[in-house]
């Protein structure tokens, strides 16, 4: 018997090529191998091996970076057996008979979920000596072999790669800086998940202090640089969104007083002709985030009573939607007309 020889008259058609090499005890069972068979398959030499306790891999070789990742999922997810070694008869060739398993309470993170999300700053999977597996807090479940289970309290909604449920870039990126000593790889890391287009600065900060990660000193350097590339990131933004959109160029990047008066604040953007301005809402959770908040709205206040229309935008919104926050500032100067003139007020460069 080997992986190539039908195990059971029972179909594995529902299964995909990676599911059919790598098998549980309880699936090998449900289809008709007997302990002491799988024992005789996996003795040195043998056809098969064990990767994991209950888990097998059905050749002799090595394990490929997907079928140590599915030994891993299988090892720690919890589905009755039925789900997974069954499935409703389906034609070949249907889509159904090629659905993929559902993989329950498991999620990959850390690096093994940052290098299927395809970031370059994580190692290659091959080369991962163990692949982090997030499972409720509750499970009886112990790290082995290539399996390190993190406990959390509330799984993240996964995303599937490859058949494969991963934990979201913010998340995974938590949980593998959470293993780093080094400050380049964890300067890297997260770079990369603001530079890429994976997430906002604040996604990745927030899950950081979830994480209590930020009473490192070279965890907390590197948030200050992932900040300041996510401003920067969202500057450019803004920049392409007024260019590449017609509207007028603004002065950038000023402060604004009343002719001998107080600082009523700055702004990312400013139309003195119309009176329009744009801030930038980079909050990040290391910061209160009320007292951030309340400063905003101070200043936005202030602002409209002296006839000043202040657009407040997000870097994600400016990421997801830039042709609407576009409109929304054109909105905003062709009502100027509409308005009553905005009092005078002195403009600083920043």
């Amino acid at each position: 018997m080997n992986h190539n020889t039908p195990l059971s008259p029972r179909p594995l058609r529902h299964l995909s090529d990676v599911q059919r090499r790598v098998l549980t005890a309880s699936q090998l069972r449900e289809h008709g191998v007997t302990a002491t068979e799988t024992n005789e398959q996996c003795r040195p030499g043998g056809a098969w091996q064990q990767v994991l306790p209950g888990v097998f891999l059905l050749h002799p070789g090595p394990p490929t970076s997907e079928e140590r990742l599915h030994a891993v999922l299988l090892y720690a997810a919890r589905c009755p057996v039925r789900e997974l070694s069954t499935a409703i008869p389906a034609q070949p060739g249907s889509e159904e008979a090629h659905a993929p398993l559902r993989y329950t309470d498991a999620v990959v993170t850390g690096l093994a979920a940052l290098a299927l999300h395809g970031f370059t700053s994580a190692p290659p999977l091959l080369s991962l000596d163990r692949i982090d597996v997030l499972v409720p807090r509750l499970r009886r479940l112990r790290s082995t072999g290539a399996a390190h289970v993190i406990r959390t309290s509330a799984l993240p909604a996964p995303a599937l790669v490859a058949g494969v449920p991963v934990a979201p870039v913010p998340r995974a990126v938590a949980d593998a800086v959470a293993e780093l000593t080094d400050a380049n790889a964890v300067r890297r890391l997260l770079t990369e998940a603001v530079r890429g287009g994976h997430c906002e600065p604040a996604a990745v900060v927030r899950e950081l202090t979830q994480a209590k990660l930020l009473g490192r000193p070279h965890v907390v350097d590197a948030v200050d640089s992932l900040i300041a590339e996510g401003r920067a990131i969202a500057e450019d933004r803004l920049y392409r969104m007024v260019h590449e959109h017609g509207l007028p160029d603004p002065v950038w990047n000023v402060d604004l007083r009343l002719p001998g008066g107080p600082h009523l604040g700055g702004l990312d953007a400013y139309w003195p002709d119309q009176a329009v301005a744009v801030e930038l809402d980079t909050r990040t959770p290391r910061q209160d985030e009320d007292a951030m908040w309340s400063e905003y709205a101070r200043k936005r206040e202030v602002l409209e009573r002296l006839g000043i229309t202040v657009v407040h935008i997000t870097p994600k919104k400016l990421r997801e939607s830039l042709d609407q926050q576009a409109t929304v500032v054109r909105t905003a100067l062709m009502a100027a007309n509409e308005r009553d003139p905005a009092a005078y007020v002195v403009v600083l460069p920043r």
